[in-house]
């Protein structure tokens, strides 16, 4: 089937995220890790290309996406969507601002949307400012992230930081007027020579409207949700083709692990309850990895095999990442942690491990490389934007889902493991 929509995502969970609410439209999805190095072939209606750039420099980050942008383009893409958290993770710098103006250069584009809106998960914006529950966005936990903490709320503010060109706002009001209310909106704003626009939404009906309104921008950027609608649009005129095959769970009998590097609030309350619960469990300290290495928690590991859903944690309270970033610095730390959970995944499969849950954007991507991950087949979802995927592994099929921090509630990881039971 041909390419009609081409998306690229900042982060491993970030395209999970996406390829699980395209999915629910019934249209076939596919998920490539990394920017393919083969000519497109066997490509789905909806393709999407996971990245690593969220926290690269700027430069790398805009090379990187342009790369995925051409492979796309020669796909046969004609939308494409670039997709970011839904708290708009980003430094004063980007990578979201100056990512988006080097692709709508390349597409020859005046003006795109920025809506990083998930209302299932509690993410809305109202009057241009992102609200994470009932929180504003720097009052949330997000302020203490420890790679891109957000401390302010308002995105027409922090946009118009990473950009060149003027930023505007389409907000509530206006969206909930209608489709027509906002297309005249981002006509007049476009004819003011705004180039950035950041679109209001509170709710799932302001999604449809969005999506109603820009379907056919060439650029569209934001969090997964506000792509959801696009491919029910696109079927009705034809662009697209839902397909008739039910849902395949193809993996080999073998253990589950729990991989969590997000230190976010949620995870936090995830990893509490599953050691409440019991079972075989491994805390990894950064400082203790960066003096003695890997070794315990590998050898661990290999005498652990057991039926039982076994974790090997990094995650903390803010207080105590803060204290080994002090000592070891903020990449460094970070560095240390990738690393050590992407040796586990592999040793785990080694071992016969066969269903992965993994939790954080940046350990997703460690994970996935280490594991030899270059496409995904999505399937059935466990919370909003968090699908199990299935995938070959040194020839083995495997089972995993990428788990942004804060998404699903506080019984994910036992959740996830019953849902992927037939």
């Amino acid at each position: 089937m041909a390419t009609f929509f081409g998306a690229i995502a900042d982060d491993f969970t970030g395209a999970t995220d996406l390829a699980g609410l395209l999915a629910r439209s019934g249209v076939p999805v596919s998920l490539r890790m990394g920017v393919p190095t083969e000519p497109p072939e066997n490509t789905a209606p909806l393709e999407i290309i996971a990245l690593k750039c969220r926290t690269s420099p700027v430069q790398e980050a805009v090379h990187e996406t342009q790369a995925a942008l051409e492979w796309l383009k020669a796909a046969g893409a004609q939308r494409f969507f670039w997709k970011y958290c839904s708290t708009f993770d980003s430094t004063a710098k980007g990578n979201i601002g100056p990512v988006a103006e080097n692709l709508m250069a390349a597409l020859g584009v005046d003006q795109t949307i920025y809506c990083p809106a998930f209302p299932e998960n509690g993410r809305a914006i109202f009057m241009g400012n992102l609200f994470v529950g009932e929180q504003p966005l720097a009052e949330s936990p997000m302020k203490d992230h420890p790679l891109t903490p957000m401390r302010d709320s308002n995105l027409t503010r922090l946009l118009a930081t990473q950009v060149t060109k003027p930023v505007g706002l389409a907000n509530r009001l206006v969206v909930a007027k209608g489709a027509a209310s906002l297309s005249e909106r981002l006509s007049k704003l476009a004819a003011d020579g705004i180039a950035h626009v950041v679109v209001d939404a509170v709710a799932n009906d302001d999604l449809y409207i969005i999506a109603e309104a820009c379907q056919d921008m060439t650029l569209l950027t934001g969090g997964s949700a506000v792509a959801m609608p696009l491919p029910e649009l696109w079927a009705k005129q034809g662009r697209v083709e839902k397909s008739t095959l039910s849902d395949v769970r193809s993996y080999d009998a073998g253990p589950a692990i729990v991989l969590s590097g997000s230190c976010s609030s949620m995870t936090n309350k995830q990893v509490a309850d599953f050691l409440e619960k019991g079972g075989p469990s491994f805390r990894l300290d950064p400082l203790e990895i960066a003096e003695a290495g890997n070794a315990k928690v590998l050898n661990w590991l290999a005498s652990q095999y057991s039926p039982a859903t076994t974790l090997i944690y990094a995650t903390a309270a803010p207080d105590a990442v803060r204290a080994a970033q002090d000592r070891l610095g903020v990449e460094r730390a970070g560095y240390l942690i990738e690393e050590t959970l992407a040796a586990c995944a592999a040793e785990a499969r080694d071992s016969g491990y066969r269903r992965f849950v993994v939790a954080g954007g940046e350990t997703s991507g460690a994970v996935t490389k280490a594991l030899g991950i270059t496409r995904l087949n999505i399937g059935v979802e466990i919370a909003p934007g968090v699908p199990w995927c299935f995938a070959s592994s040194h020839n083995a099929g495997i089972a995993i889902t990428l788990k942004s921090g804060n998404f699903g509630n506080e019984q994910f990881f036992s959740k996830a493991l019953e849902v992927l039971e037939p």
